[in-house]
Formats: C-alpha cells, sequence, structure tokens
C-alpha cells in the first residue's frame, strides 16, 4: 500500500481532506534538522495549543520555536494576514453587505484575539457598502469606555448612513453583558439624531459572534 505525504494526498484528495498537521506540513514545506516535516508541525501544535494560538503567536515567540527561523515564522504571519484581508475584501469590494457570514466571520477575525477589550465599527453607506472598518477604543481586560459623540463624528467624517458595532470579550464568553445593551441604547440614540442607522452590535468571543439585532436588543 502506497502511503502518500500531506503534498500528495492535498493533490489526489483536495486540500479540505488534510488534517491541521497535514495543513501545517504543506505551509511549513521542511523540516529542521533531522525532525521531519510532519513531526515538526504537530510539535508546533502541541508547543501552542492548536491552529489559532499558533497563527495568533507573535513574531518573537514564533522565532524562538526550534526549527522555525525567520523565514517560516513569516509564513505563518502571512497566512493569517492573508485570511484577513481576504475577509476584508470579500466586505468592501463594492457591493452591499448580503452574508451576515462574511461580517461576523471579518469581526472575529481582527477582533477575537486582542488581550484587551477593543470596540469598532464598520461604517456603511445608504446601499450599506462598506466604506471603512476603524477600531476607535481600546480598554482593560474588563472593558473599554465607549463615547458615542466619537463614533457619531467618525460616522459623519466618513459620511455614512450606517453603521454595524463589534467588540469582544476577552475572556471567550461572547454573551452580551447589561453594560454592552446600555452603551449600545446610547449609541444607537445618538445616531439617531444624525439620522444614522444603528444595524447591529456584535459580541465577538470564542464561538459565533452574537447579533444583537438578533436578539431584539437594538
Amino acid at each position: 500500500m502506497i502511503e502518500f505525504g500531506p503534498r500528495e494526498k492535498l493533490a489526489s484528495q483536495g486540500v479540505t481532506a488534510l488534517s491541521d498537521v497535514e495543513l501545517l506540513a504543506v505551509l511549513l514545506g521542511t523540516g529542521a534538522g533531522r525532525v521531519p516535516v510532519y513531526e515538526l508541525a504537530a510539535q508546533l501544535l502541541r508547543e501552542f495549543g492548536g491552529l489559532r494560538g499558533l497563527l495568533q503567536a507573535g513574531g518573537a515567540d514564533l522565532v524562538r520555536q526550534h526549527g522555525l527561523g525567520p523565514a517560516k515564522s513569516a509564513k505563518l504571519q502571512a497566512v493569517l494576514e492573508l485570511s484577513r484581508r481576504y475577509l476584508k475584501e470579500a466586505l468592501v469590494r463594492g457591493n452591499p453587505i448580503e452574508s451576515p457570514e462574511i461580517t461576523e466571520q471579518y469581526l472575529k477575525s481582527v477582533l477575537r484575539d486582542h488581550p484587551h477589550e477593543v470596540f469598532a465599527c464598520l461604517f456603511l453607506d445608504t446601499r450599506h457598502r462598506v466604506i471603512a472598518f476603524e477600531e476607535l477604543f481600546h480598554g482593560t481586560i474588563d472593558g473599554a469606555t465607549v463615547y458615542p459623540r466619537v463614533v457619531a463624528e467618525k460616522a459623519l467624517r466618513h459620511g455614512a448612513a450606517a453603521l454595524i458595532a463589534a467588540h469582544n470579550h476577552p475572556s471567550g464568553v461572547s454573551e452580551p453583558s447589561l453594560a454592552d445593551q446600555a452603551i449600545t441604547r446610547r449609541l444607537k440614540e445618538a445616531l439617531a439624531l444624525l439620522d444614522i442607522r444603528l444595524l447591529d452590535h456584535f459580541v465577538i468571543g470564542d464561538g459565533r459572534p452574537v447579533s444583537m439585532a438578533a436578539r431584539g436588543m437594538i
């Protein structure tokens, strides 16, 4: 029986057939010294607790790992950034937002792994096409202070007709808190005075982002 390596398996069965270790082995390309690439990939996933931990690690942490070095570390950082840019491009390609899933995936990709709470907005035109994305407030691990006036000023500066707000919960729990609900009400009221619609407020955690609009909280 012929045993296929990750690249051969990818060519014959498609990329979705590969395990996390096999995908990482394809990306790394080569092992380190006497350590085969497959073993190196498995070792890295164990060390960082999986793909998420590996890809969100900083460059300095990656370079320190035996078998990586600057070239392989750069590849890993590039993969994460490419995924973020792909999702962003899907949002800003000039069409109105039609897929809540793409919006959720993009917001999760840029906000989930911040160590502290971050509040951000997607600014939209009258056809709900994305004008810009901005991280507006950075807080401690317990929360961020959000000023509706600043959000409104940013919306006017961008000429936005609507916006989608989002913030992360570093704890990983995406359930909206009472404070989240209160700031959402204040934000909606402030924007309404300027005839700008708050379409949604997503809370980003480890699972699927929670839409406060879907929960009837907006």
